[in-house]
């Protein structure tokens, strides 16, 4: 099945081509013999019903400083002229983000976008998780200052962050005696109306923060990324290491209790992020660490998320 594909992300010049999953996506599809178009997000159009992108027919190769080669650029019908729309532009989950899944509906599933982006829209991060709480550390959604203290007088080890961040940023641990929490609160609603997520803290996290992918539902494997010292958080471009892991059987009972619904909702791939047995996030829009975990069990990954692609065509 040759399949003509769409990608929807960040210029493909800056891309670590070692660690993006977009990437490996697109070698994949390549592999496969299906034709690929790049496109930039703010490059999409929508125009009586029709929904457009300025995009570029591209070829991909593990070249470092070479790793692709552009084609004229066309204005590609994506409701008649693509089969398949991976949406892989990198949050911040804002109103810009919102827009695009709007202009992308128009056009799904007649062309099959991944992920279905009205339950991307419907599914932040950091919010689409509390559907799960029997399953997450006490977590509190809020913009009202005297209910933030009052969780942390409860639970006094607390992580504050951003409901709408991303890749780590803005995320803070506060113990008991750190007398910064109102300067915090302060400096995140001046920048916004925006509440916060406060969680109480898993000390756990210096063991690792697992990250498993989930391919349509089911769990397909994962990878652990260790915070570095002074470090609360296990990003890797903040300096998480990632190392092999194995799933617990608390970690396969979360991806069992999930897993049903992610694929109901259109979810082909997406990461958890799970820390001492807790699930803390639920990254559906542009999930990552699938070539962490080709180089340490051999699992290509995206393999099986372009078989869930193609069936769903078929």
């Amino acid at each position: 099945m040759a399949l003509r594909v769409a990608v929807q992300m960040d210029p493909i010049e800056s891309i670590n081509i070692d660690g993006d999953s977009t990437f490996a996506l697109m070698l994949e599809a390549q592999a496969r013999g299906h034709a690929l178009w790049h496109y930039h997000v703010r490059n999409l159009a929508l125009h009586g019903g029709r929904v457009t992108a300025l995009a570029h027919p591209v070829t991909v190769r593990r070249e470092k400083g070479n790793h692709f080669t552009f084609g004229a650029p066309v204005e590609l019908d994506l409701g008649k002229e693509a089969d398949v729309v991976l949406m892989r532009q990198d949050p911040p989950f804002d109103m810009a983000y919102i827009t695009a899944t709007h202009i992308l509906e128009h056009i799904h599933p007649r062309t099959l976008v991944v992920n279905d982006p009205a339950s991307v829209r419907n599914a932040p991060e950091k919010l689409f998780v509390t559907h799960f709480p029997e399953l997450m550390p006490e977590t509190l959604v809020t913009a009202d200052i005297p209910t933030i203290r009052r969780f942390r007088e409860t639970h006094g080890d607390i992580i504050v962050k951003p409901l709408f961040g991303n890749g780590g940023a803005g995320v803070f641990h506060l113990r008991p005696d750190d007398p910064n929490l109102n300067s915090l609160i302060e400096m995140f609603t001046e920048r916004s109306r925006e509440p916060l997520v406060v969680q109480k803290y898993v000390p756990d996290v210096r063991k690792g923060d697992k990250r498993i992918i989930l391919v349509d539902g089911e769990a397909m494997g994962a990878i652990n990324r260790v915070p570095a010292a002074g470090e609360a958080r296990s990003n890797m471009h903040v300096g998480g290491r990632p190392e092999p892991t194995q799933l617990t059987e608390r970690e396969r009972e979360i991806c069992a209790r999930i897993g049903p619904e992610l694929q109901r909702r259109g979810m082909i791939f997406v990461g958890i992020d799970v820390i001492g047995g807790y699930l803390t996030e639920i990254n559906v829009t542009s999930p990552t660490g699938l070539q962490e975990i080709a180089r340490f069990d051999g699992i290509h990954l995206e393999r099986a998320i372009w078989d869930a692609i193609e069936a769903k065509r078929r």
